[in-house]
């Protein structure tokens, strides 16, 4: 659940903090910083290209839409973003913990679930945080950032093959989407899928894997953009886990993105998976970085 303070007067630091709810003005400031290491901030980047082409993707939640914002250091020149869509936590780049601390001012007031970051920048965030508002903090999730490397195609392949998704699955997306977000706990909870369908949908970015006409395996990939983009989510019901069908809808959509002229093609996974982080490895993905989701809770801390 979210958890915000209301600090009285923001540092000096903050004054290099611009925030706005204007995609096109953030990516005129910020998007050079964030191309020149793509990979790092796919997630920013993948989340500010959905807002410029559909605006209503993310609706805004407990009266909040979406806030982006940079940070410029002494020498003037970009050194920070972050991108905020309710009700998922903060996403912010690496910057040094003081910045971090500021941030967390300056975002004073919104319905904050937590902070997606590096470490130890998601520690200095969260340690502001909680001491203006009292929240208890925990660690939600480790995750890895995987590259593609050499696409490997799984071995043995499992019966059935790929096909993209229509319009016709959506019933049938929209409640793989929901299983994923529970068992995920991605901070969504139940929130209406559909939305997030017709974007994926409106790209060709769902590809089911079918076995005999039964689509038994699904995975998803955001737009292009920079060059760069991220598998995800990748999901099989459980009745029918263990047959190598993730493996194989997850290369399926690999190799789409690089036929399609993806320069990098990532994915994300819960380094507490550890099948996920085996399979993905065997198909041909390296490691990149770690980060953490911090949550926050109404509960006060100690």
């Amino acid at each position: 659940m979210a958890c915000g303070p209301a600090w009285p007067a923001a540092s000096m630091w903050c004054m290099s903090w611009q925030t706005t709810d204007d995609v096109a003005e953030f990516l005129a400031a910020a998007g050079e910083f964030l191309r020149a290491d793509r990979a790092r901030n796919t997630v920013i980047l993948t989340a500010a290209e959905t807002l410029r082409l559909n605006s209503a993707r993310y609706a805004a939640t407990a009266g909040a839409g979406p806030l982006l914002g940079w940070w410029t250091g002494a020498s003037g020149g970009v050194g920070g973003a972050f991108l905020h869509t309710p009700p998922f936590p903060v996403v912010t780049t690496d910057v040094p913990a003081r910045v971090a601390e500021d941030l967390a001012v300056v975002l004073a007031g919104r319905p904050l679930a937590g902070v997606n970051a590096d470490r130890a920048v998601a520690e200095a965030f969260a340690g502001a945080w909680r001491e203006a508002a009292g929240c208890l903090v925990e660690v939600h999730r480790e995750q890895r950032l995987y590259r593609l490397g050499e696409l490997t195609w799984p071995d043995p392949a499992p019966s059935g093959a790929a096909r993209i998704a229509t319009a016709t699955d959506t019933g049938l997306l929209a409640g793989w989407l929901t299983a994923f977000a529970r068992e995920a706990d991605d901070m969504a909870g139940d929130a209406d899928q559909s939305a997030a369908v017709r974007d994926r949908l409106d790209h060709d970015g769902l590809t089911l894997w079918e076995v005999d006409g039964e689509a038994v395996s699904l995975a998803g990939i955001t737009r292009q953009v920079a060059g760069m983009v991220r598998v995800g989510p990748v999901y099989t019901p459980p009745e029918l886990r263990g047959h190598g069908y993730a493996s194989a809808v997850t290369a399926a959509v690999s190799k789409q993105a690089l036929a399609a002229g993806a320069e990098e093609v990532l994915l994300y996974t819960d380094l507490a998976n550890e099948v996920a982080n085996s399979i993905y490895q065997r198909i041909g993905y390296r490691p990149v970085e770690d980060r953490v989701v911090l949550a926050f809770s109404q509960e006060r801390g100690l």
